[in-house]
């Protein structure tokens, strides 16, 4: 039997197609708001970091009513590090929206949800979005996404999956290119004709997959995921089992509250039935891959295993000679606490103690991933120093074995050969080029360590107009050494105040990354020099005052202004031997070992 007012979809895109903005449109034209209500741009981005930076970092569950029919919307990040979000959410619905950017087309994150869609039979909804572009190729973009389901092995009912042609921020979508929507009837007519609706067999035995944690102050853990089968009431005794732990205990518990999803919000209810995405809480420890059933029929759903961390980076307490004067939690209890807090929330996110007990090792799914952890924490109130990021080998049939990402890149036509160079360098192979307009589109497979630092150089070659974006392939032999970066620091020789005197003559050896009246401390990293070594300079340097007149004594000191780096920066330019000091106020890099002498008899040690 099948629940007919019901439809359960999912957005799925590469980052920045547009994936927030038509979820916004649909809750406008669905009726969620109010005639005069205001409303935020890109209203389901509610964490403050992701309205900063434009991206979805979690998955959010959303619901429009249209007609007679409850549309359940999922609305999914598009970044790489967050891949496996899309990946469980896929479990929980029963068709796909793929967005693709009417002038970029199918990029490697695209690529990537769609197989997993393609893997589940999930029926395909393509829409060309951002059709108003000035630079928009519209039907070159529908011949590589039809490349890209053939390519993808999709069979004949997917290949002739509809297509419709929006534009997220005006709000209107047609079913051709050449006419002009004035609304986005056609897609939610295309969702109620084309995605199946829900079986609902209310009679068996309940059963429920979690495929999503939300996580809330007041009562913990809250399961998400769509009923399989059966119904639910609150208060229902229910037992928790596992697909791959066959042999473990089931845990009884208790479905103490249960949500369905209304517009923007969760609405309480006391039952809910087969086909339904439902909130659920009361049960302590569940994670993501579980399965909620009646205590009569204890039969666990088979679930894909979420992908092992690639990334890992130590976070510990900091101990520099500043510690303590800026944070509210500085001390290796809270960071442990919060560390292992955060892992209820983020599944793909594990933390292991180390023989320290001032330090912890966090691996995650890459550095965007890690690197939205820390600026969490820092606006928290949270004080401590990461190390540089490292990937995480495995070993497979005895050999050592590490992360290949996929990298697309999109640059102007004549700055290809110093990206093929660059990449080279870094042990990249390259699959395929093709011209896209005035530009350029090529693909490479890369190790995952050499990306570290590559932004920053990779935006400098294309003069910033190149895109580029990465994901996790598979693992493959160990490809030998790569150079991490080739220029040096400039290190602050003792602890005081950087002085214009002292900078002025800083500034001939190098980049400055600060300016005058800022307090420093000896073994703080102040700058980069082009040199292959780091240089010790003395930026709390005064004049020598003197009662002799010379005609260029008076002369004006001109500084050059100093390079402002963002965490991701900072997280790029560190080198082996050096830690990241966090702080709600700063970002400090620092030498491992702050000592002048120190430094350089374990440089010796090493050689």
């Amino acid at each position: 039997m099948q629940n007919n007012h019901l439809r359960n979809v999912a957005i799925i895109a590469h980052v920045d197609h547009g994936k927030t903005t038509l979820v916004d449109e649909m809750l406008k034209q669905g009726g969620a708001f109010r005639e005069n209500q205001t409303v935020a741009e890109r209203v389901m981005d509610s964490n403050d970091l992701e309205r900063e930076r434009g991206i979805t970092i979690l998955a959010k569950n959303t619901a429009v009513q249209y007609g007679d029919v409850k549309i359940n919307i999922v609305d999914t990040p598009g970044h790489a590090d967050f891949g496996g979000e899309v990946e469980r959410i896929l479990k929980m619905v029963n068709g796909v929206i793929l967005l693709v950017d009417a002038a970029e087309g199918p990029m490697p994150q695209t690529r990537f949800v769609l197989s997993k869609a393609l893997e589940l039979g999930h029926r395909v909804i393509v829409v060309v979005n951002k059709i108003d572009r000035p630079d928009q190729r519209i039907h070159e973009v529908v011949d590589e996404v039809l490349e890209l389901l053939l390519d993808l092995d999709a069979t004949s009912e997917q290949l002739d999956s509809p297509m419709l042609f929006c534009s997220g921020r005006q709000g209107t979508a047609s079913y051709s290119p050449e006419v002009e929507g004035t609304d986005l009837k056609p897609l939610f007519e295309t969702i109620l004709d084309y995605i199946p609706a829900p079986e609902a067999d209310t009679e068996a035995p309940f059963q429920m997959l979690v495929s999503s944690i939300d996580y809330n102050e007041f009562v913990g853990r809250i399961a998400i995921g769509r009923i399989e089968r059966g119904v639910v009431k609150q208060n229902q005794e229910i037992a928790v089992c596992n697909f791959h732990d066959p042999d473990a205990v089931p845990k009884k518990a208790k479905a103490v509250s249960l949500y369905q999803f209304d517009g923007l919000g969760k609405a309480a209810v006391t039952e809910a039935t087969a086909g339904n995405i439902i909130a659920m809480s009361g049960i302590g420890d569940i994670t993501i891959g579980d399965t909620i059933c009646d205590p009569s029929a204890v039969e666990p759903i088979e679930f894909v295993k979420i992908s092992a961390p690639t990334i890992e980076m130590t976070f510990s307490v900091n101990d520099s000679p500043f510690a303590g004067r800026e944070g509210k939690f500085v001390t290796s209890r809270q960071l442990r606490e919060r560390l292992f807090r955060e892992t209820l929330k983020d599944v793909s996110l594990r933390v292991t103690e180390t023989d320290s007990t001032d330090s912890f090792n966090v691996a995650g799914r890459g550095e965007m991933s890690l690197s939205i952890l820390i600026e969490t924490m820092r606006r928290e109130g949270y004080e401590f120093q990461v190390s540089p990021p490292r990937v995480l080998y495995q070993e497979i049939d005895g050999q050592k074995c590490e992360p290949i990402e996929r990298l697309v890149v999109d640059v102007p036509s004549d700055c290809v050969g110093s990206v093929i160079e660059k990449i080279g360098s870094r042990k990249g192979e390259m699959l395929e080029m093709n011209p896209v307009g005035s530009r350029m589109k090529l693909e490479f497979l890369v190790p995952a360590r050499g990306l570290f630092g590559y932004r920053n150089e990779f935006l400098t070659d294309t003069k910033g107009e190149g895109i580029m974006a990465s994901v996790f392939e598979c693992y493959a032999p160990y490809k030998g050494e790569v150079s991490r970066r080739s220029s040096g620091s400039l290190v602050s020789f003792e602890t005081g105040e950087s002085v214009t005197y002292g900078l002025f003559n800083a500034q001939e050896r190098g980049v400055l990354f600060i300016g005058a009246g800022v307090p420093v401390y000896a073994g703080m990293v102040v700058g980069e020099t082009p040199k292959s070594e780091d240089i010790t300079v003395n930026i709390c340097k005064k004049k020598q005052l003197t009662n002799m007149r010379a005609a260029g004594s008076d002369d004006a000191l001109r500084l050059t202004t100093p390079r402002q780096m963002s965490l991701e920066q900072c997280l790029e330019f560190l080198a082996d031997d050096e830690l990241l000091e966090v702080t709600p106020e700063n970002l400090r890099l620092r030498k491992r070992i702050l000592g002048h002498a120190d430094r350089m008899k374990a440089l010796k040690g090493n050689k």
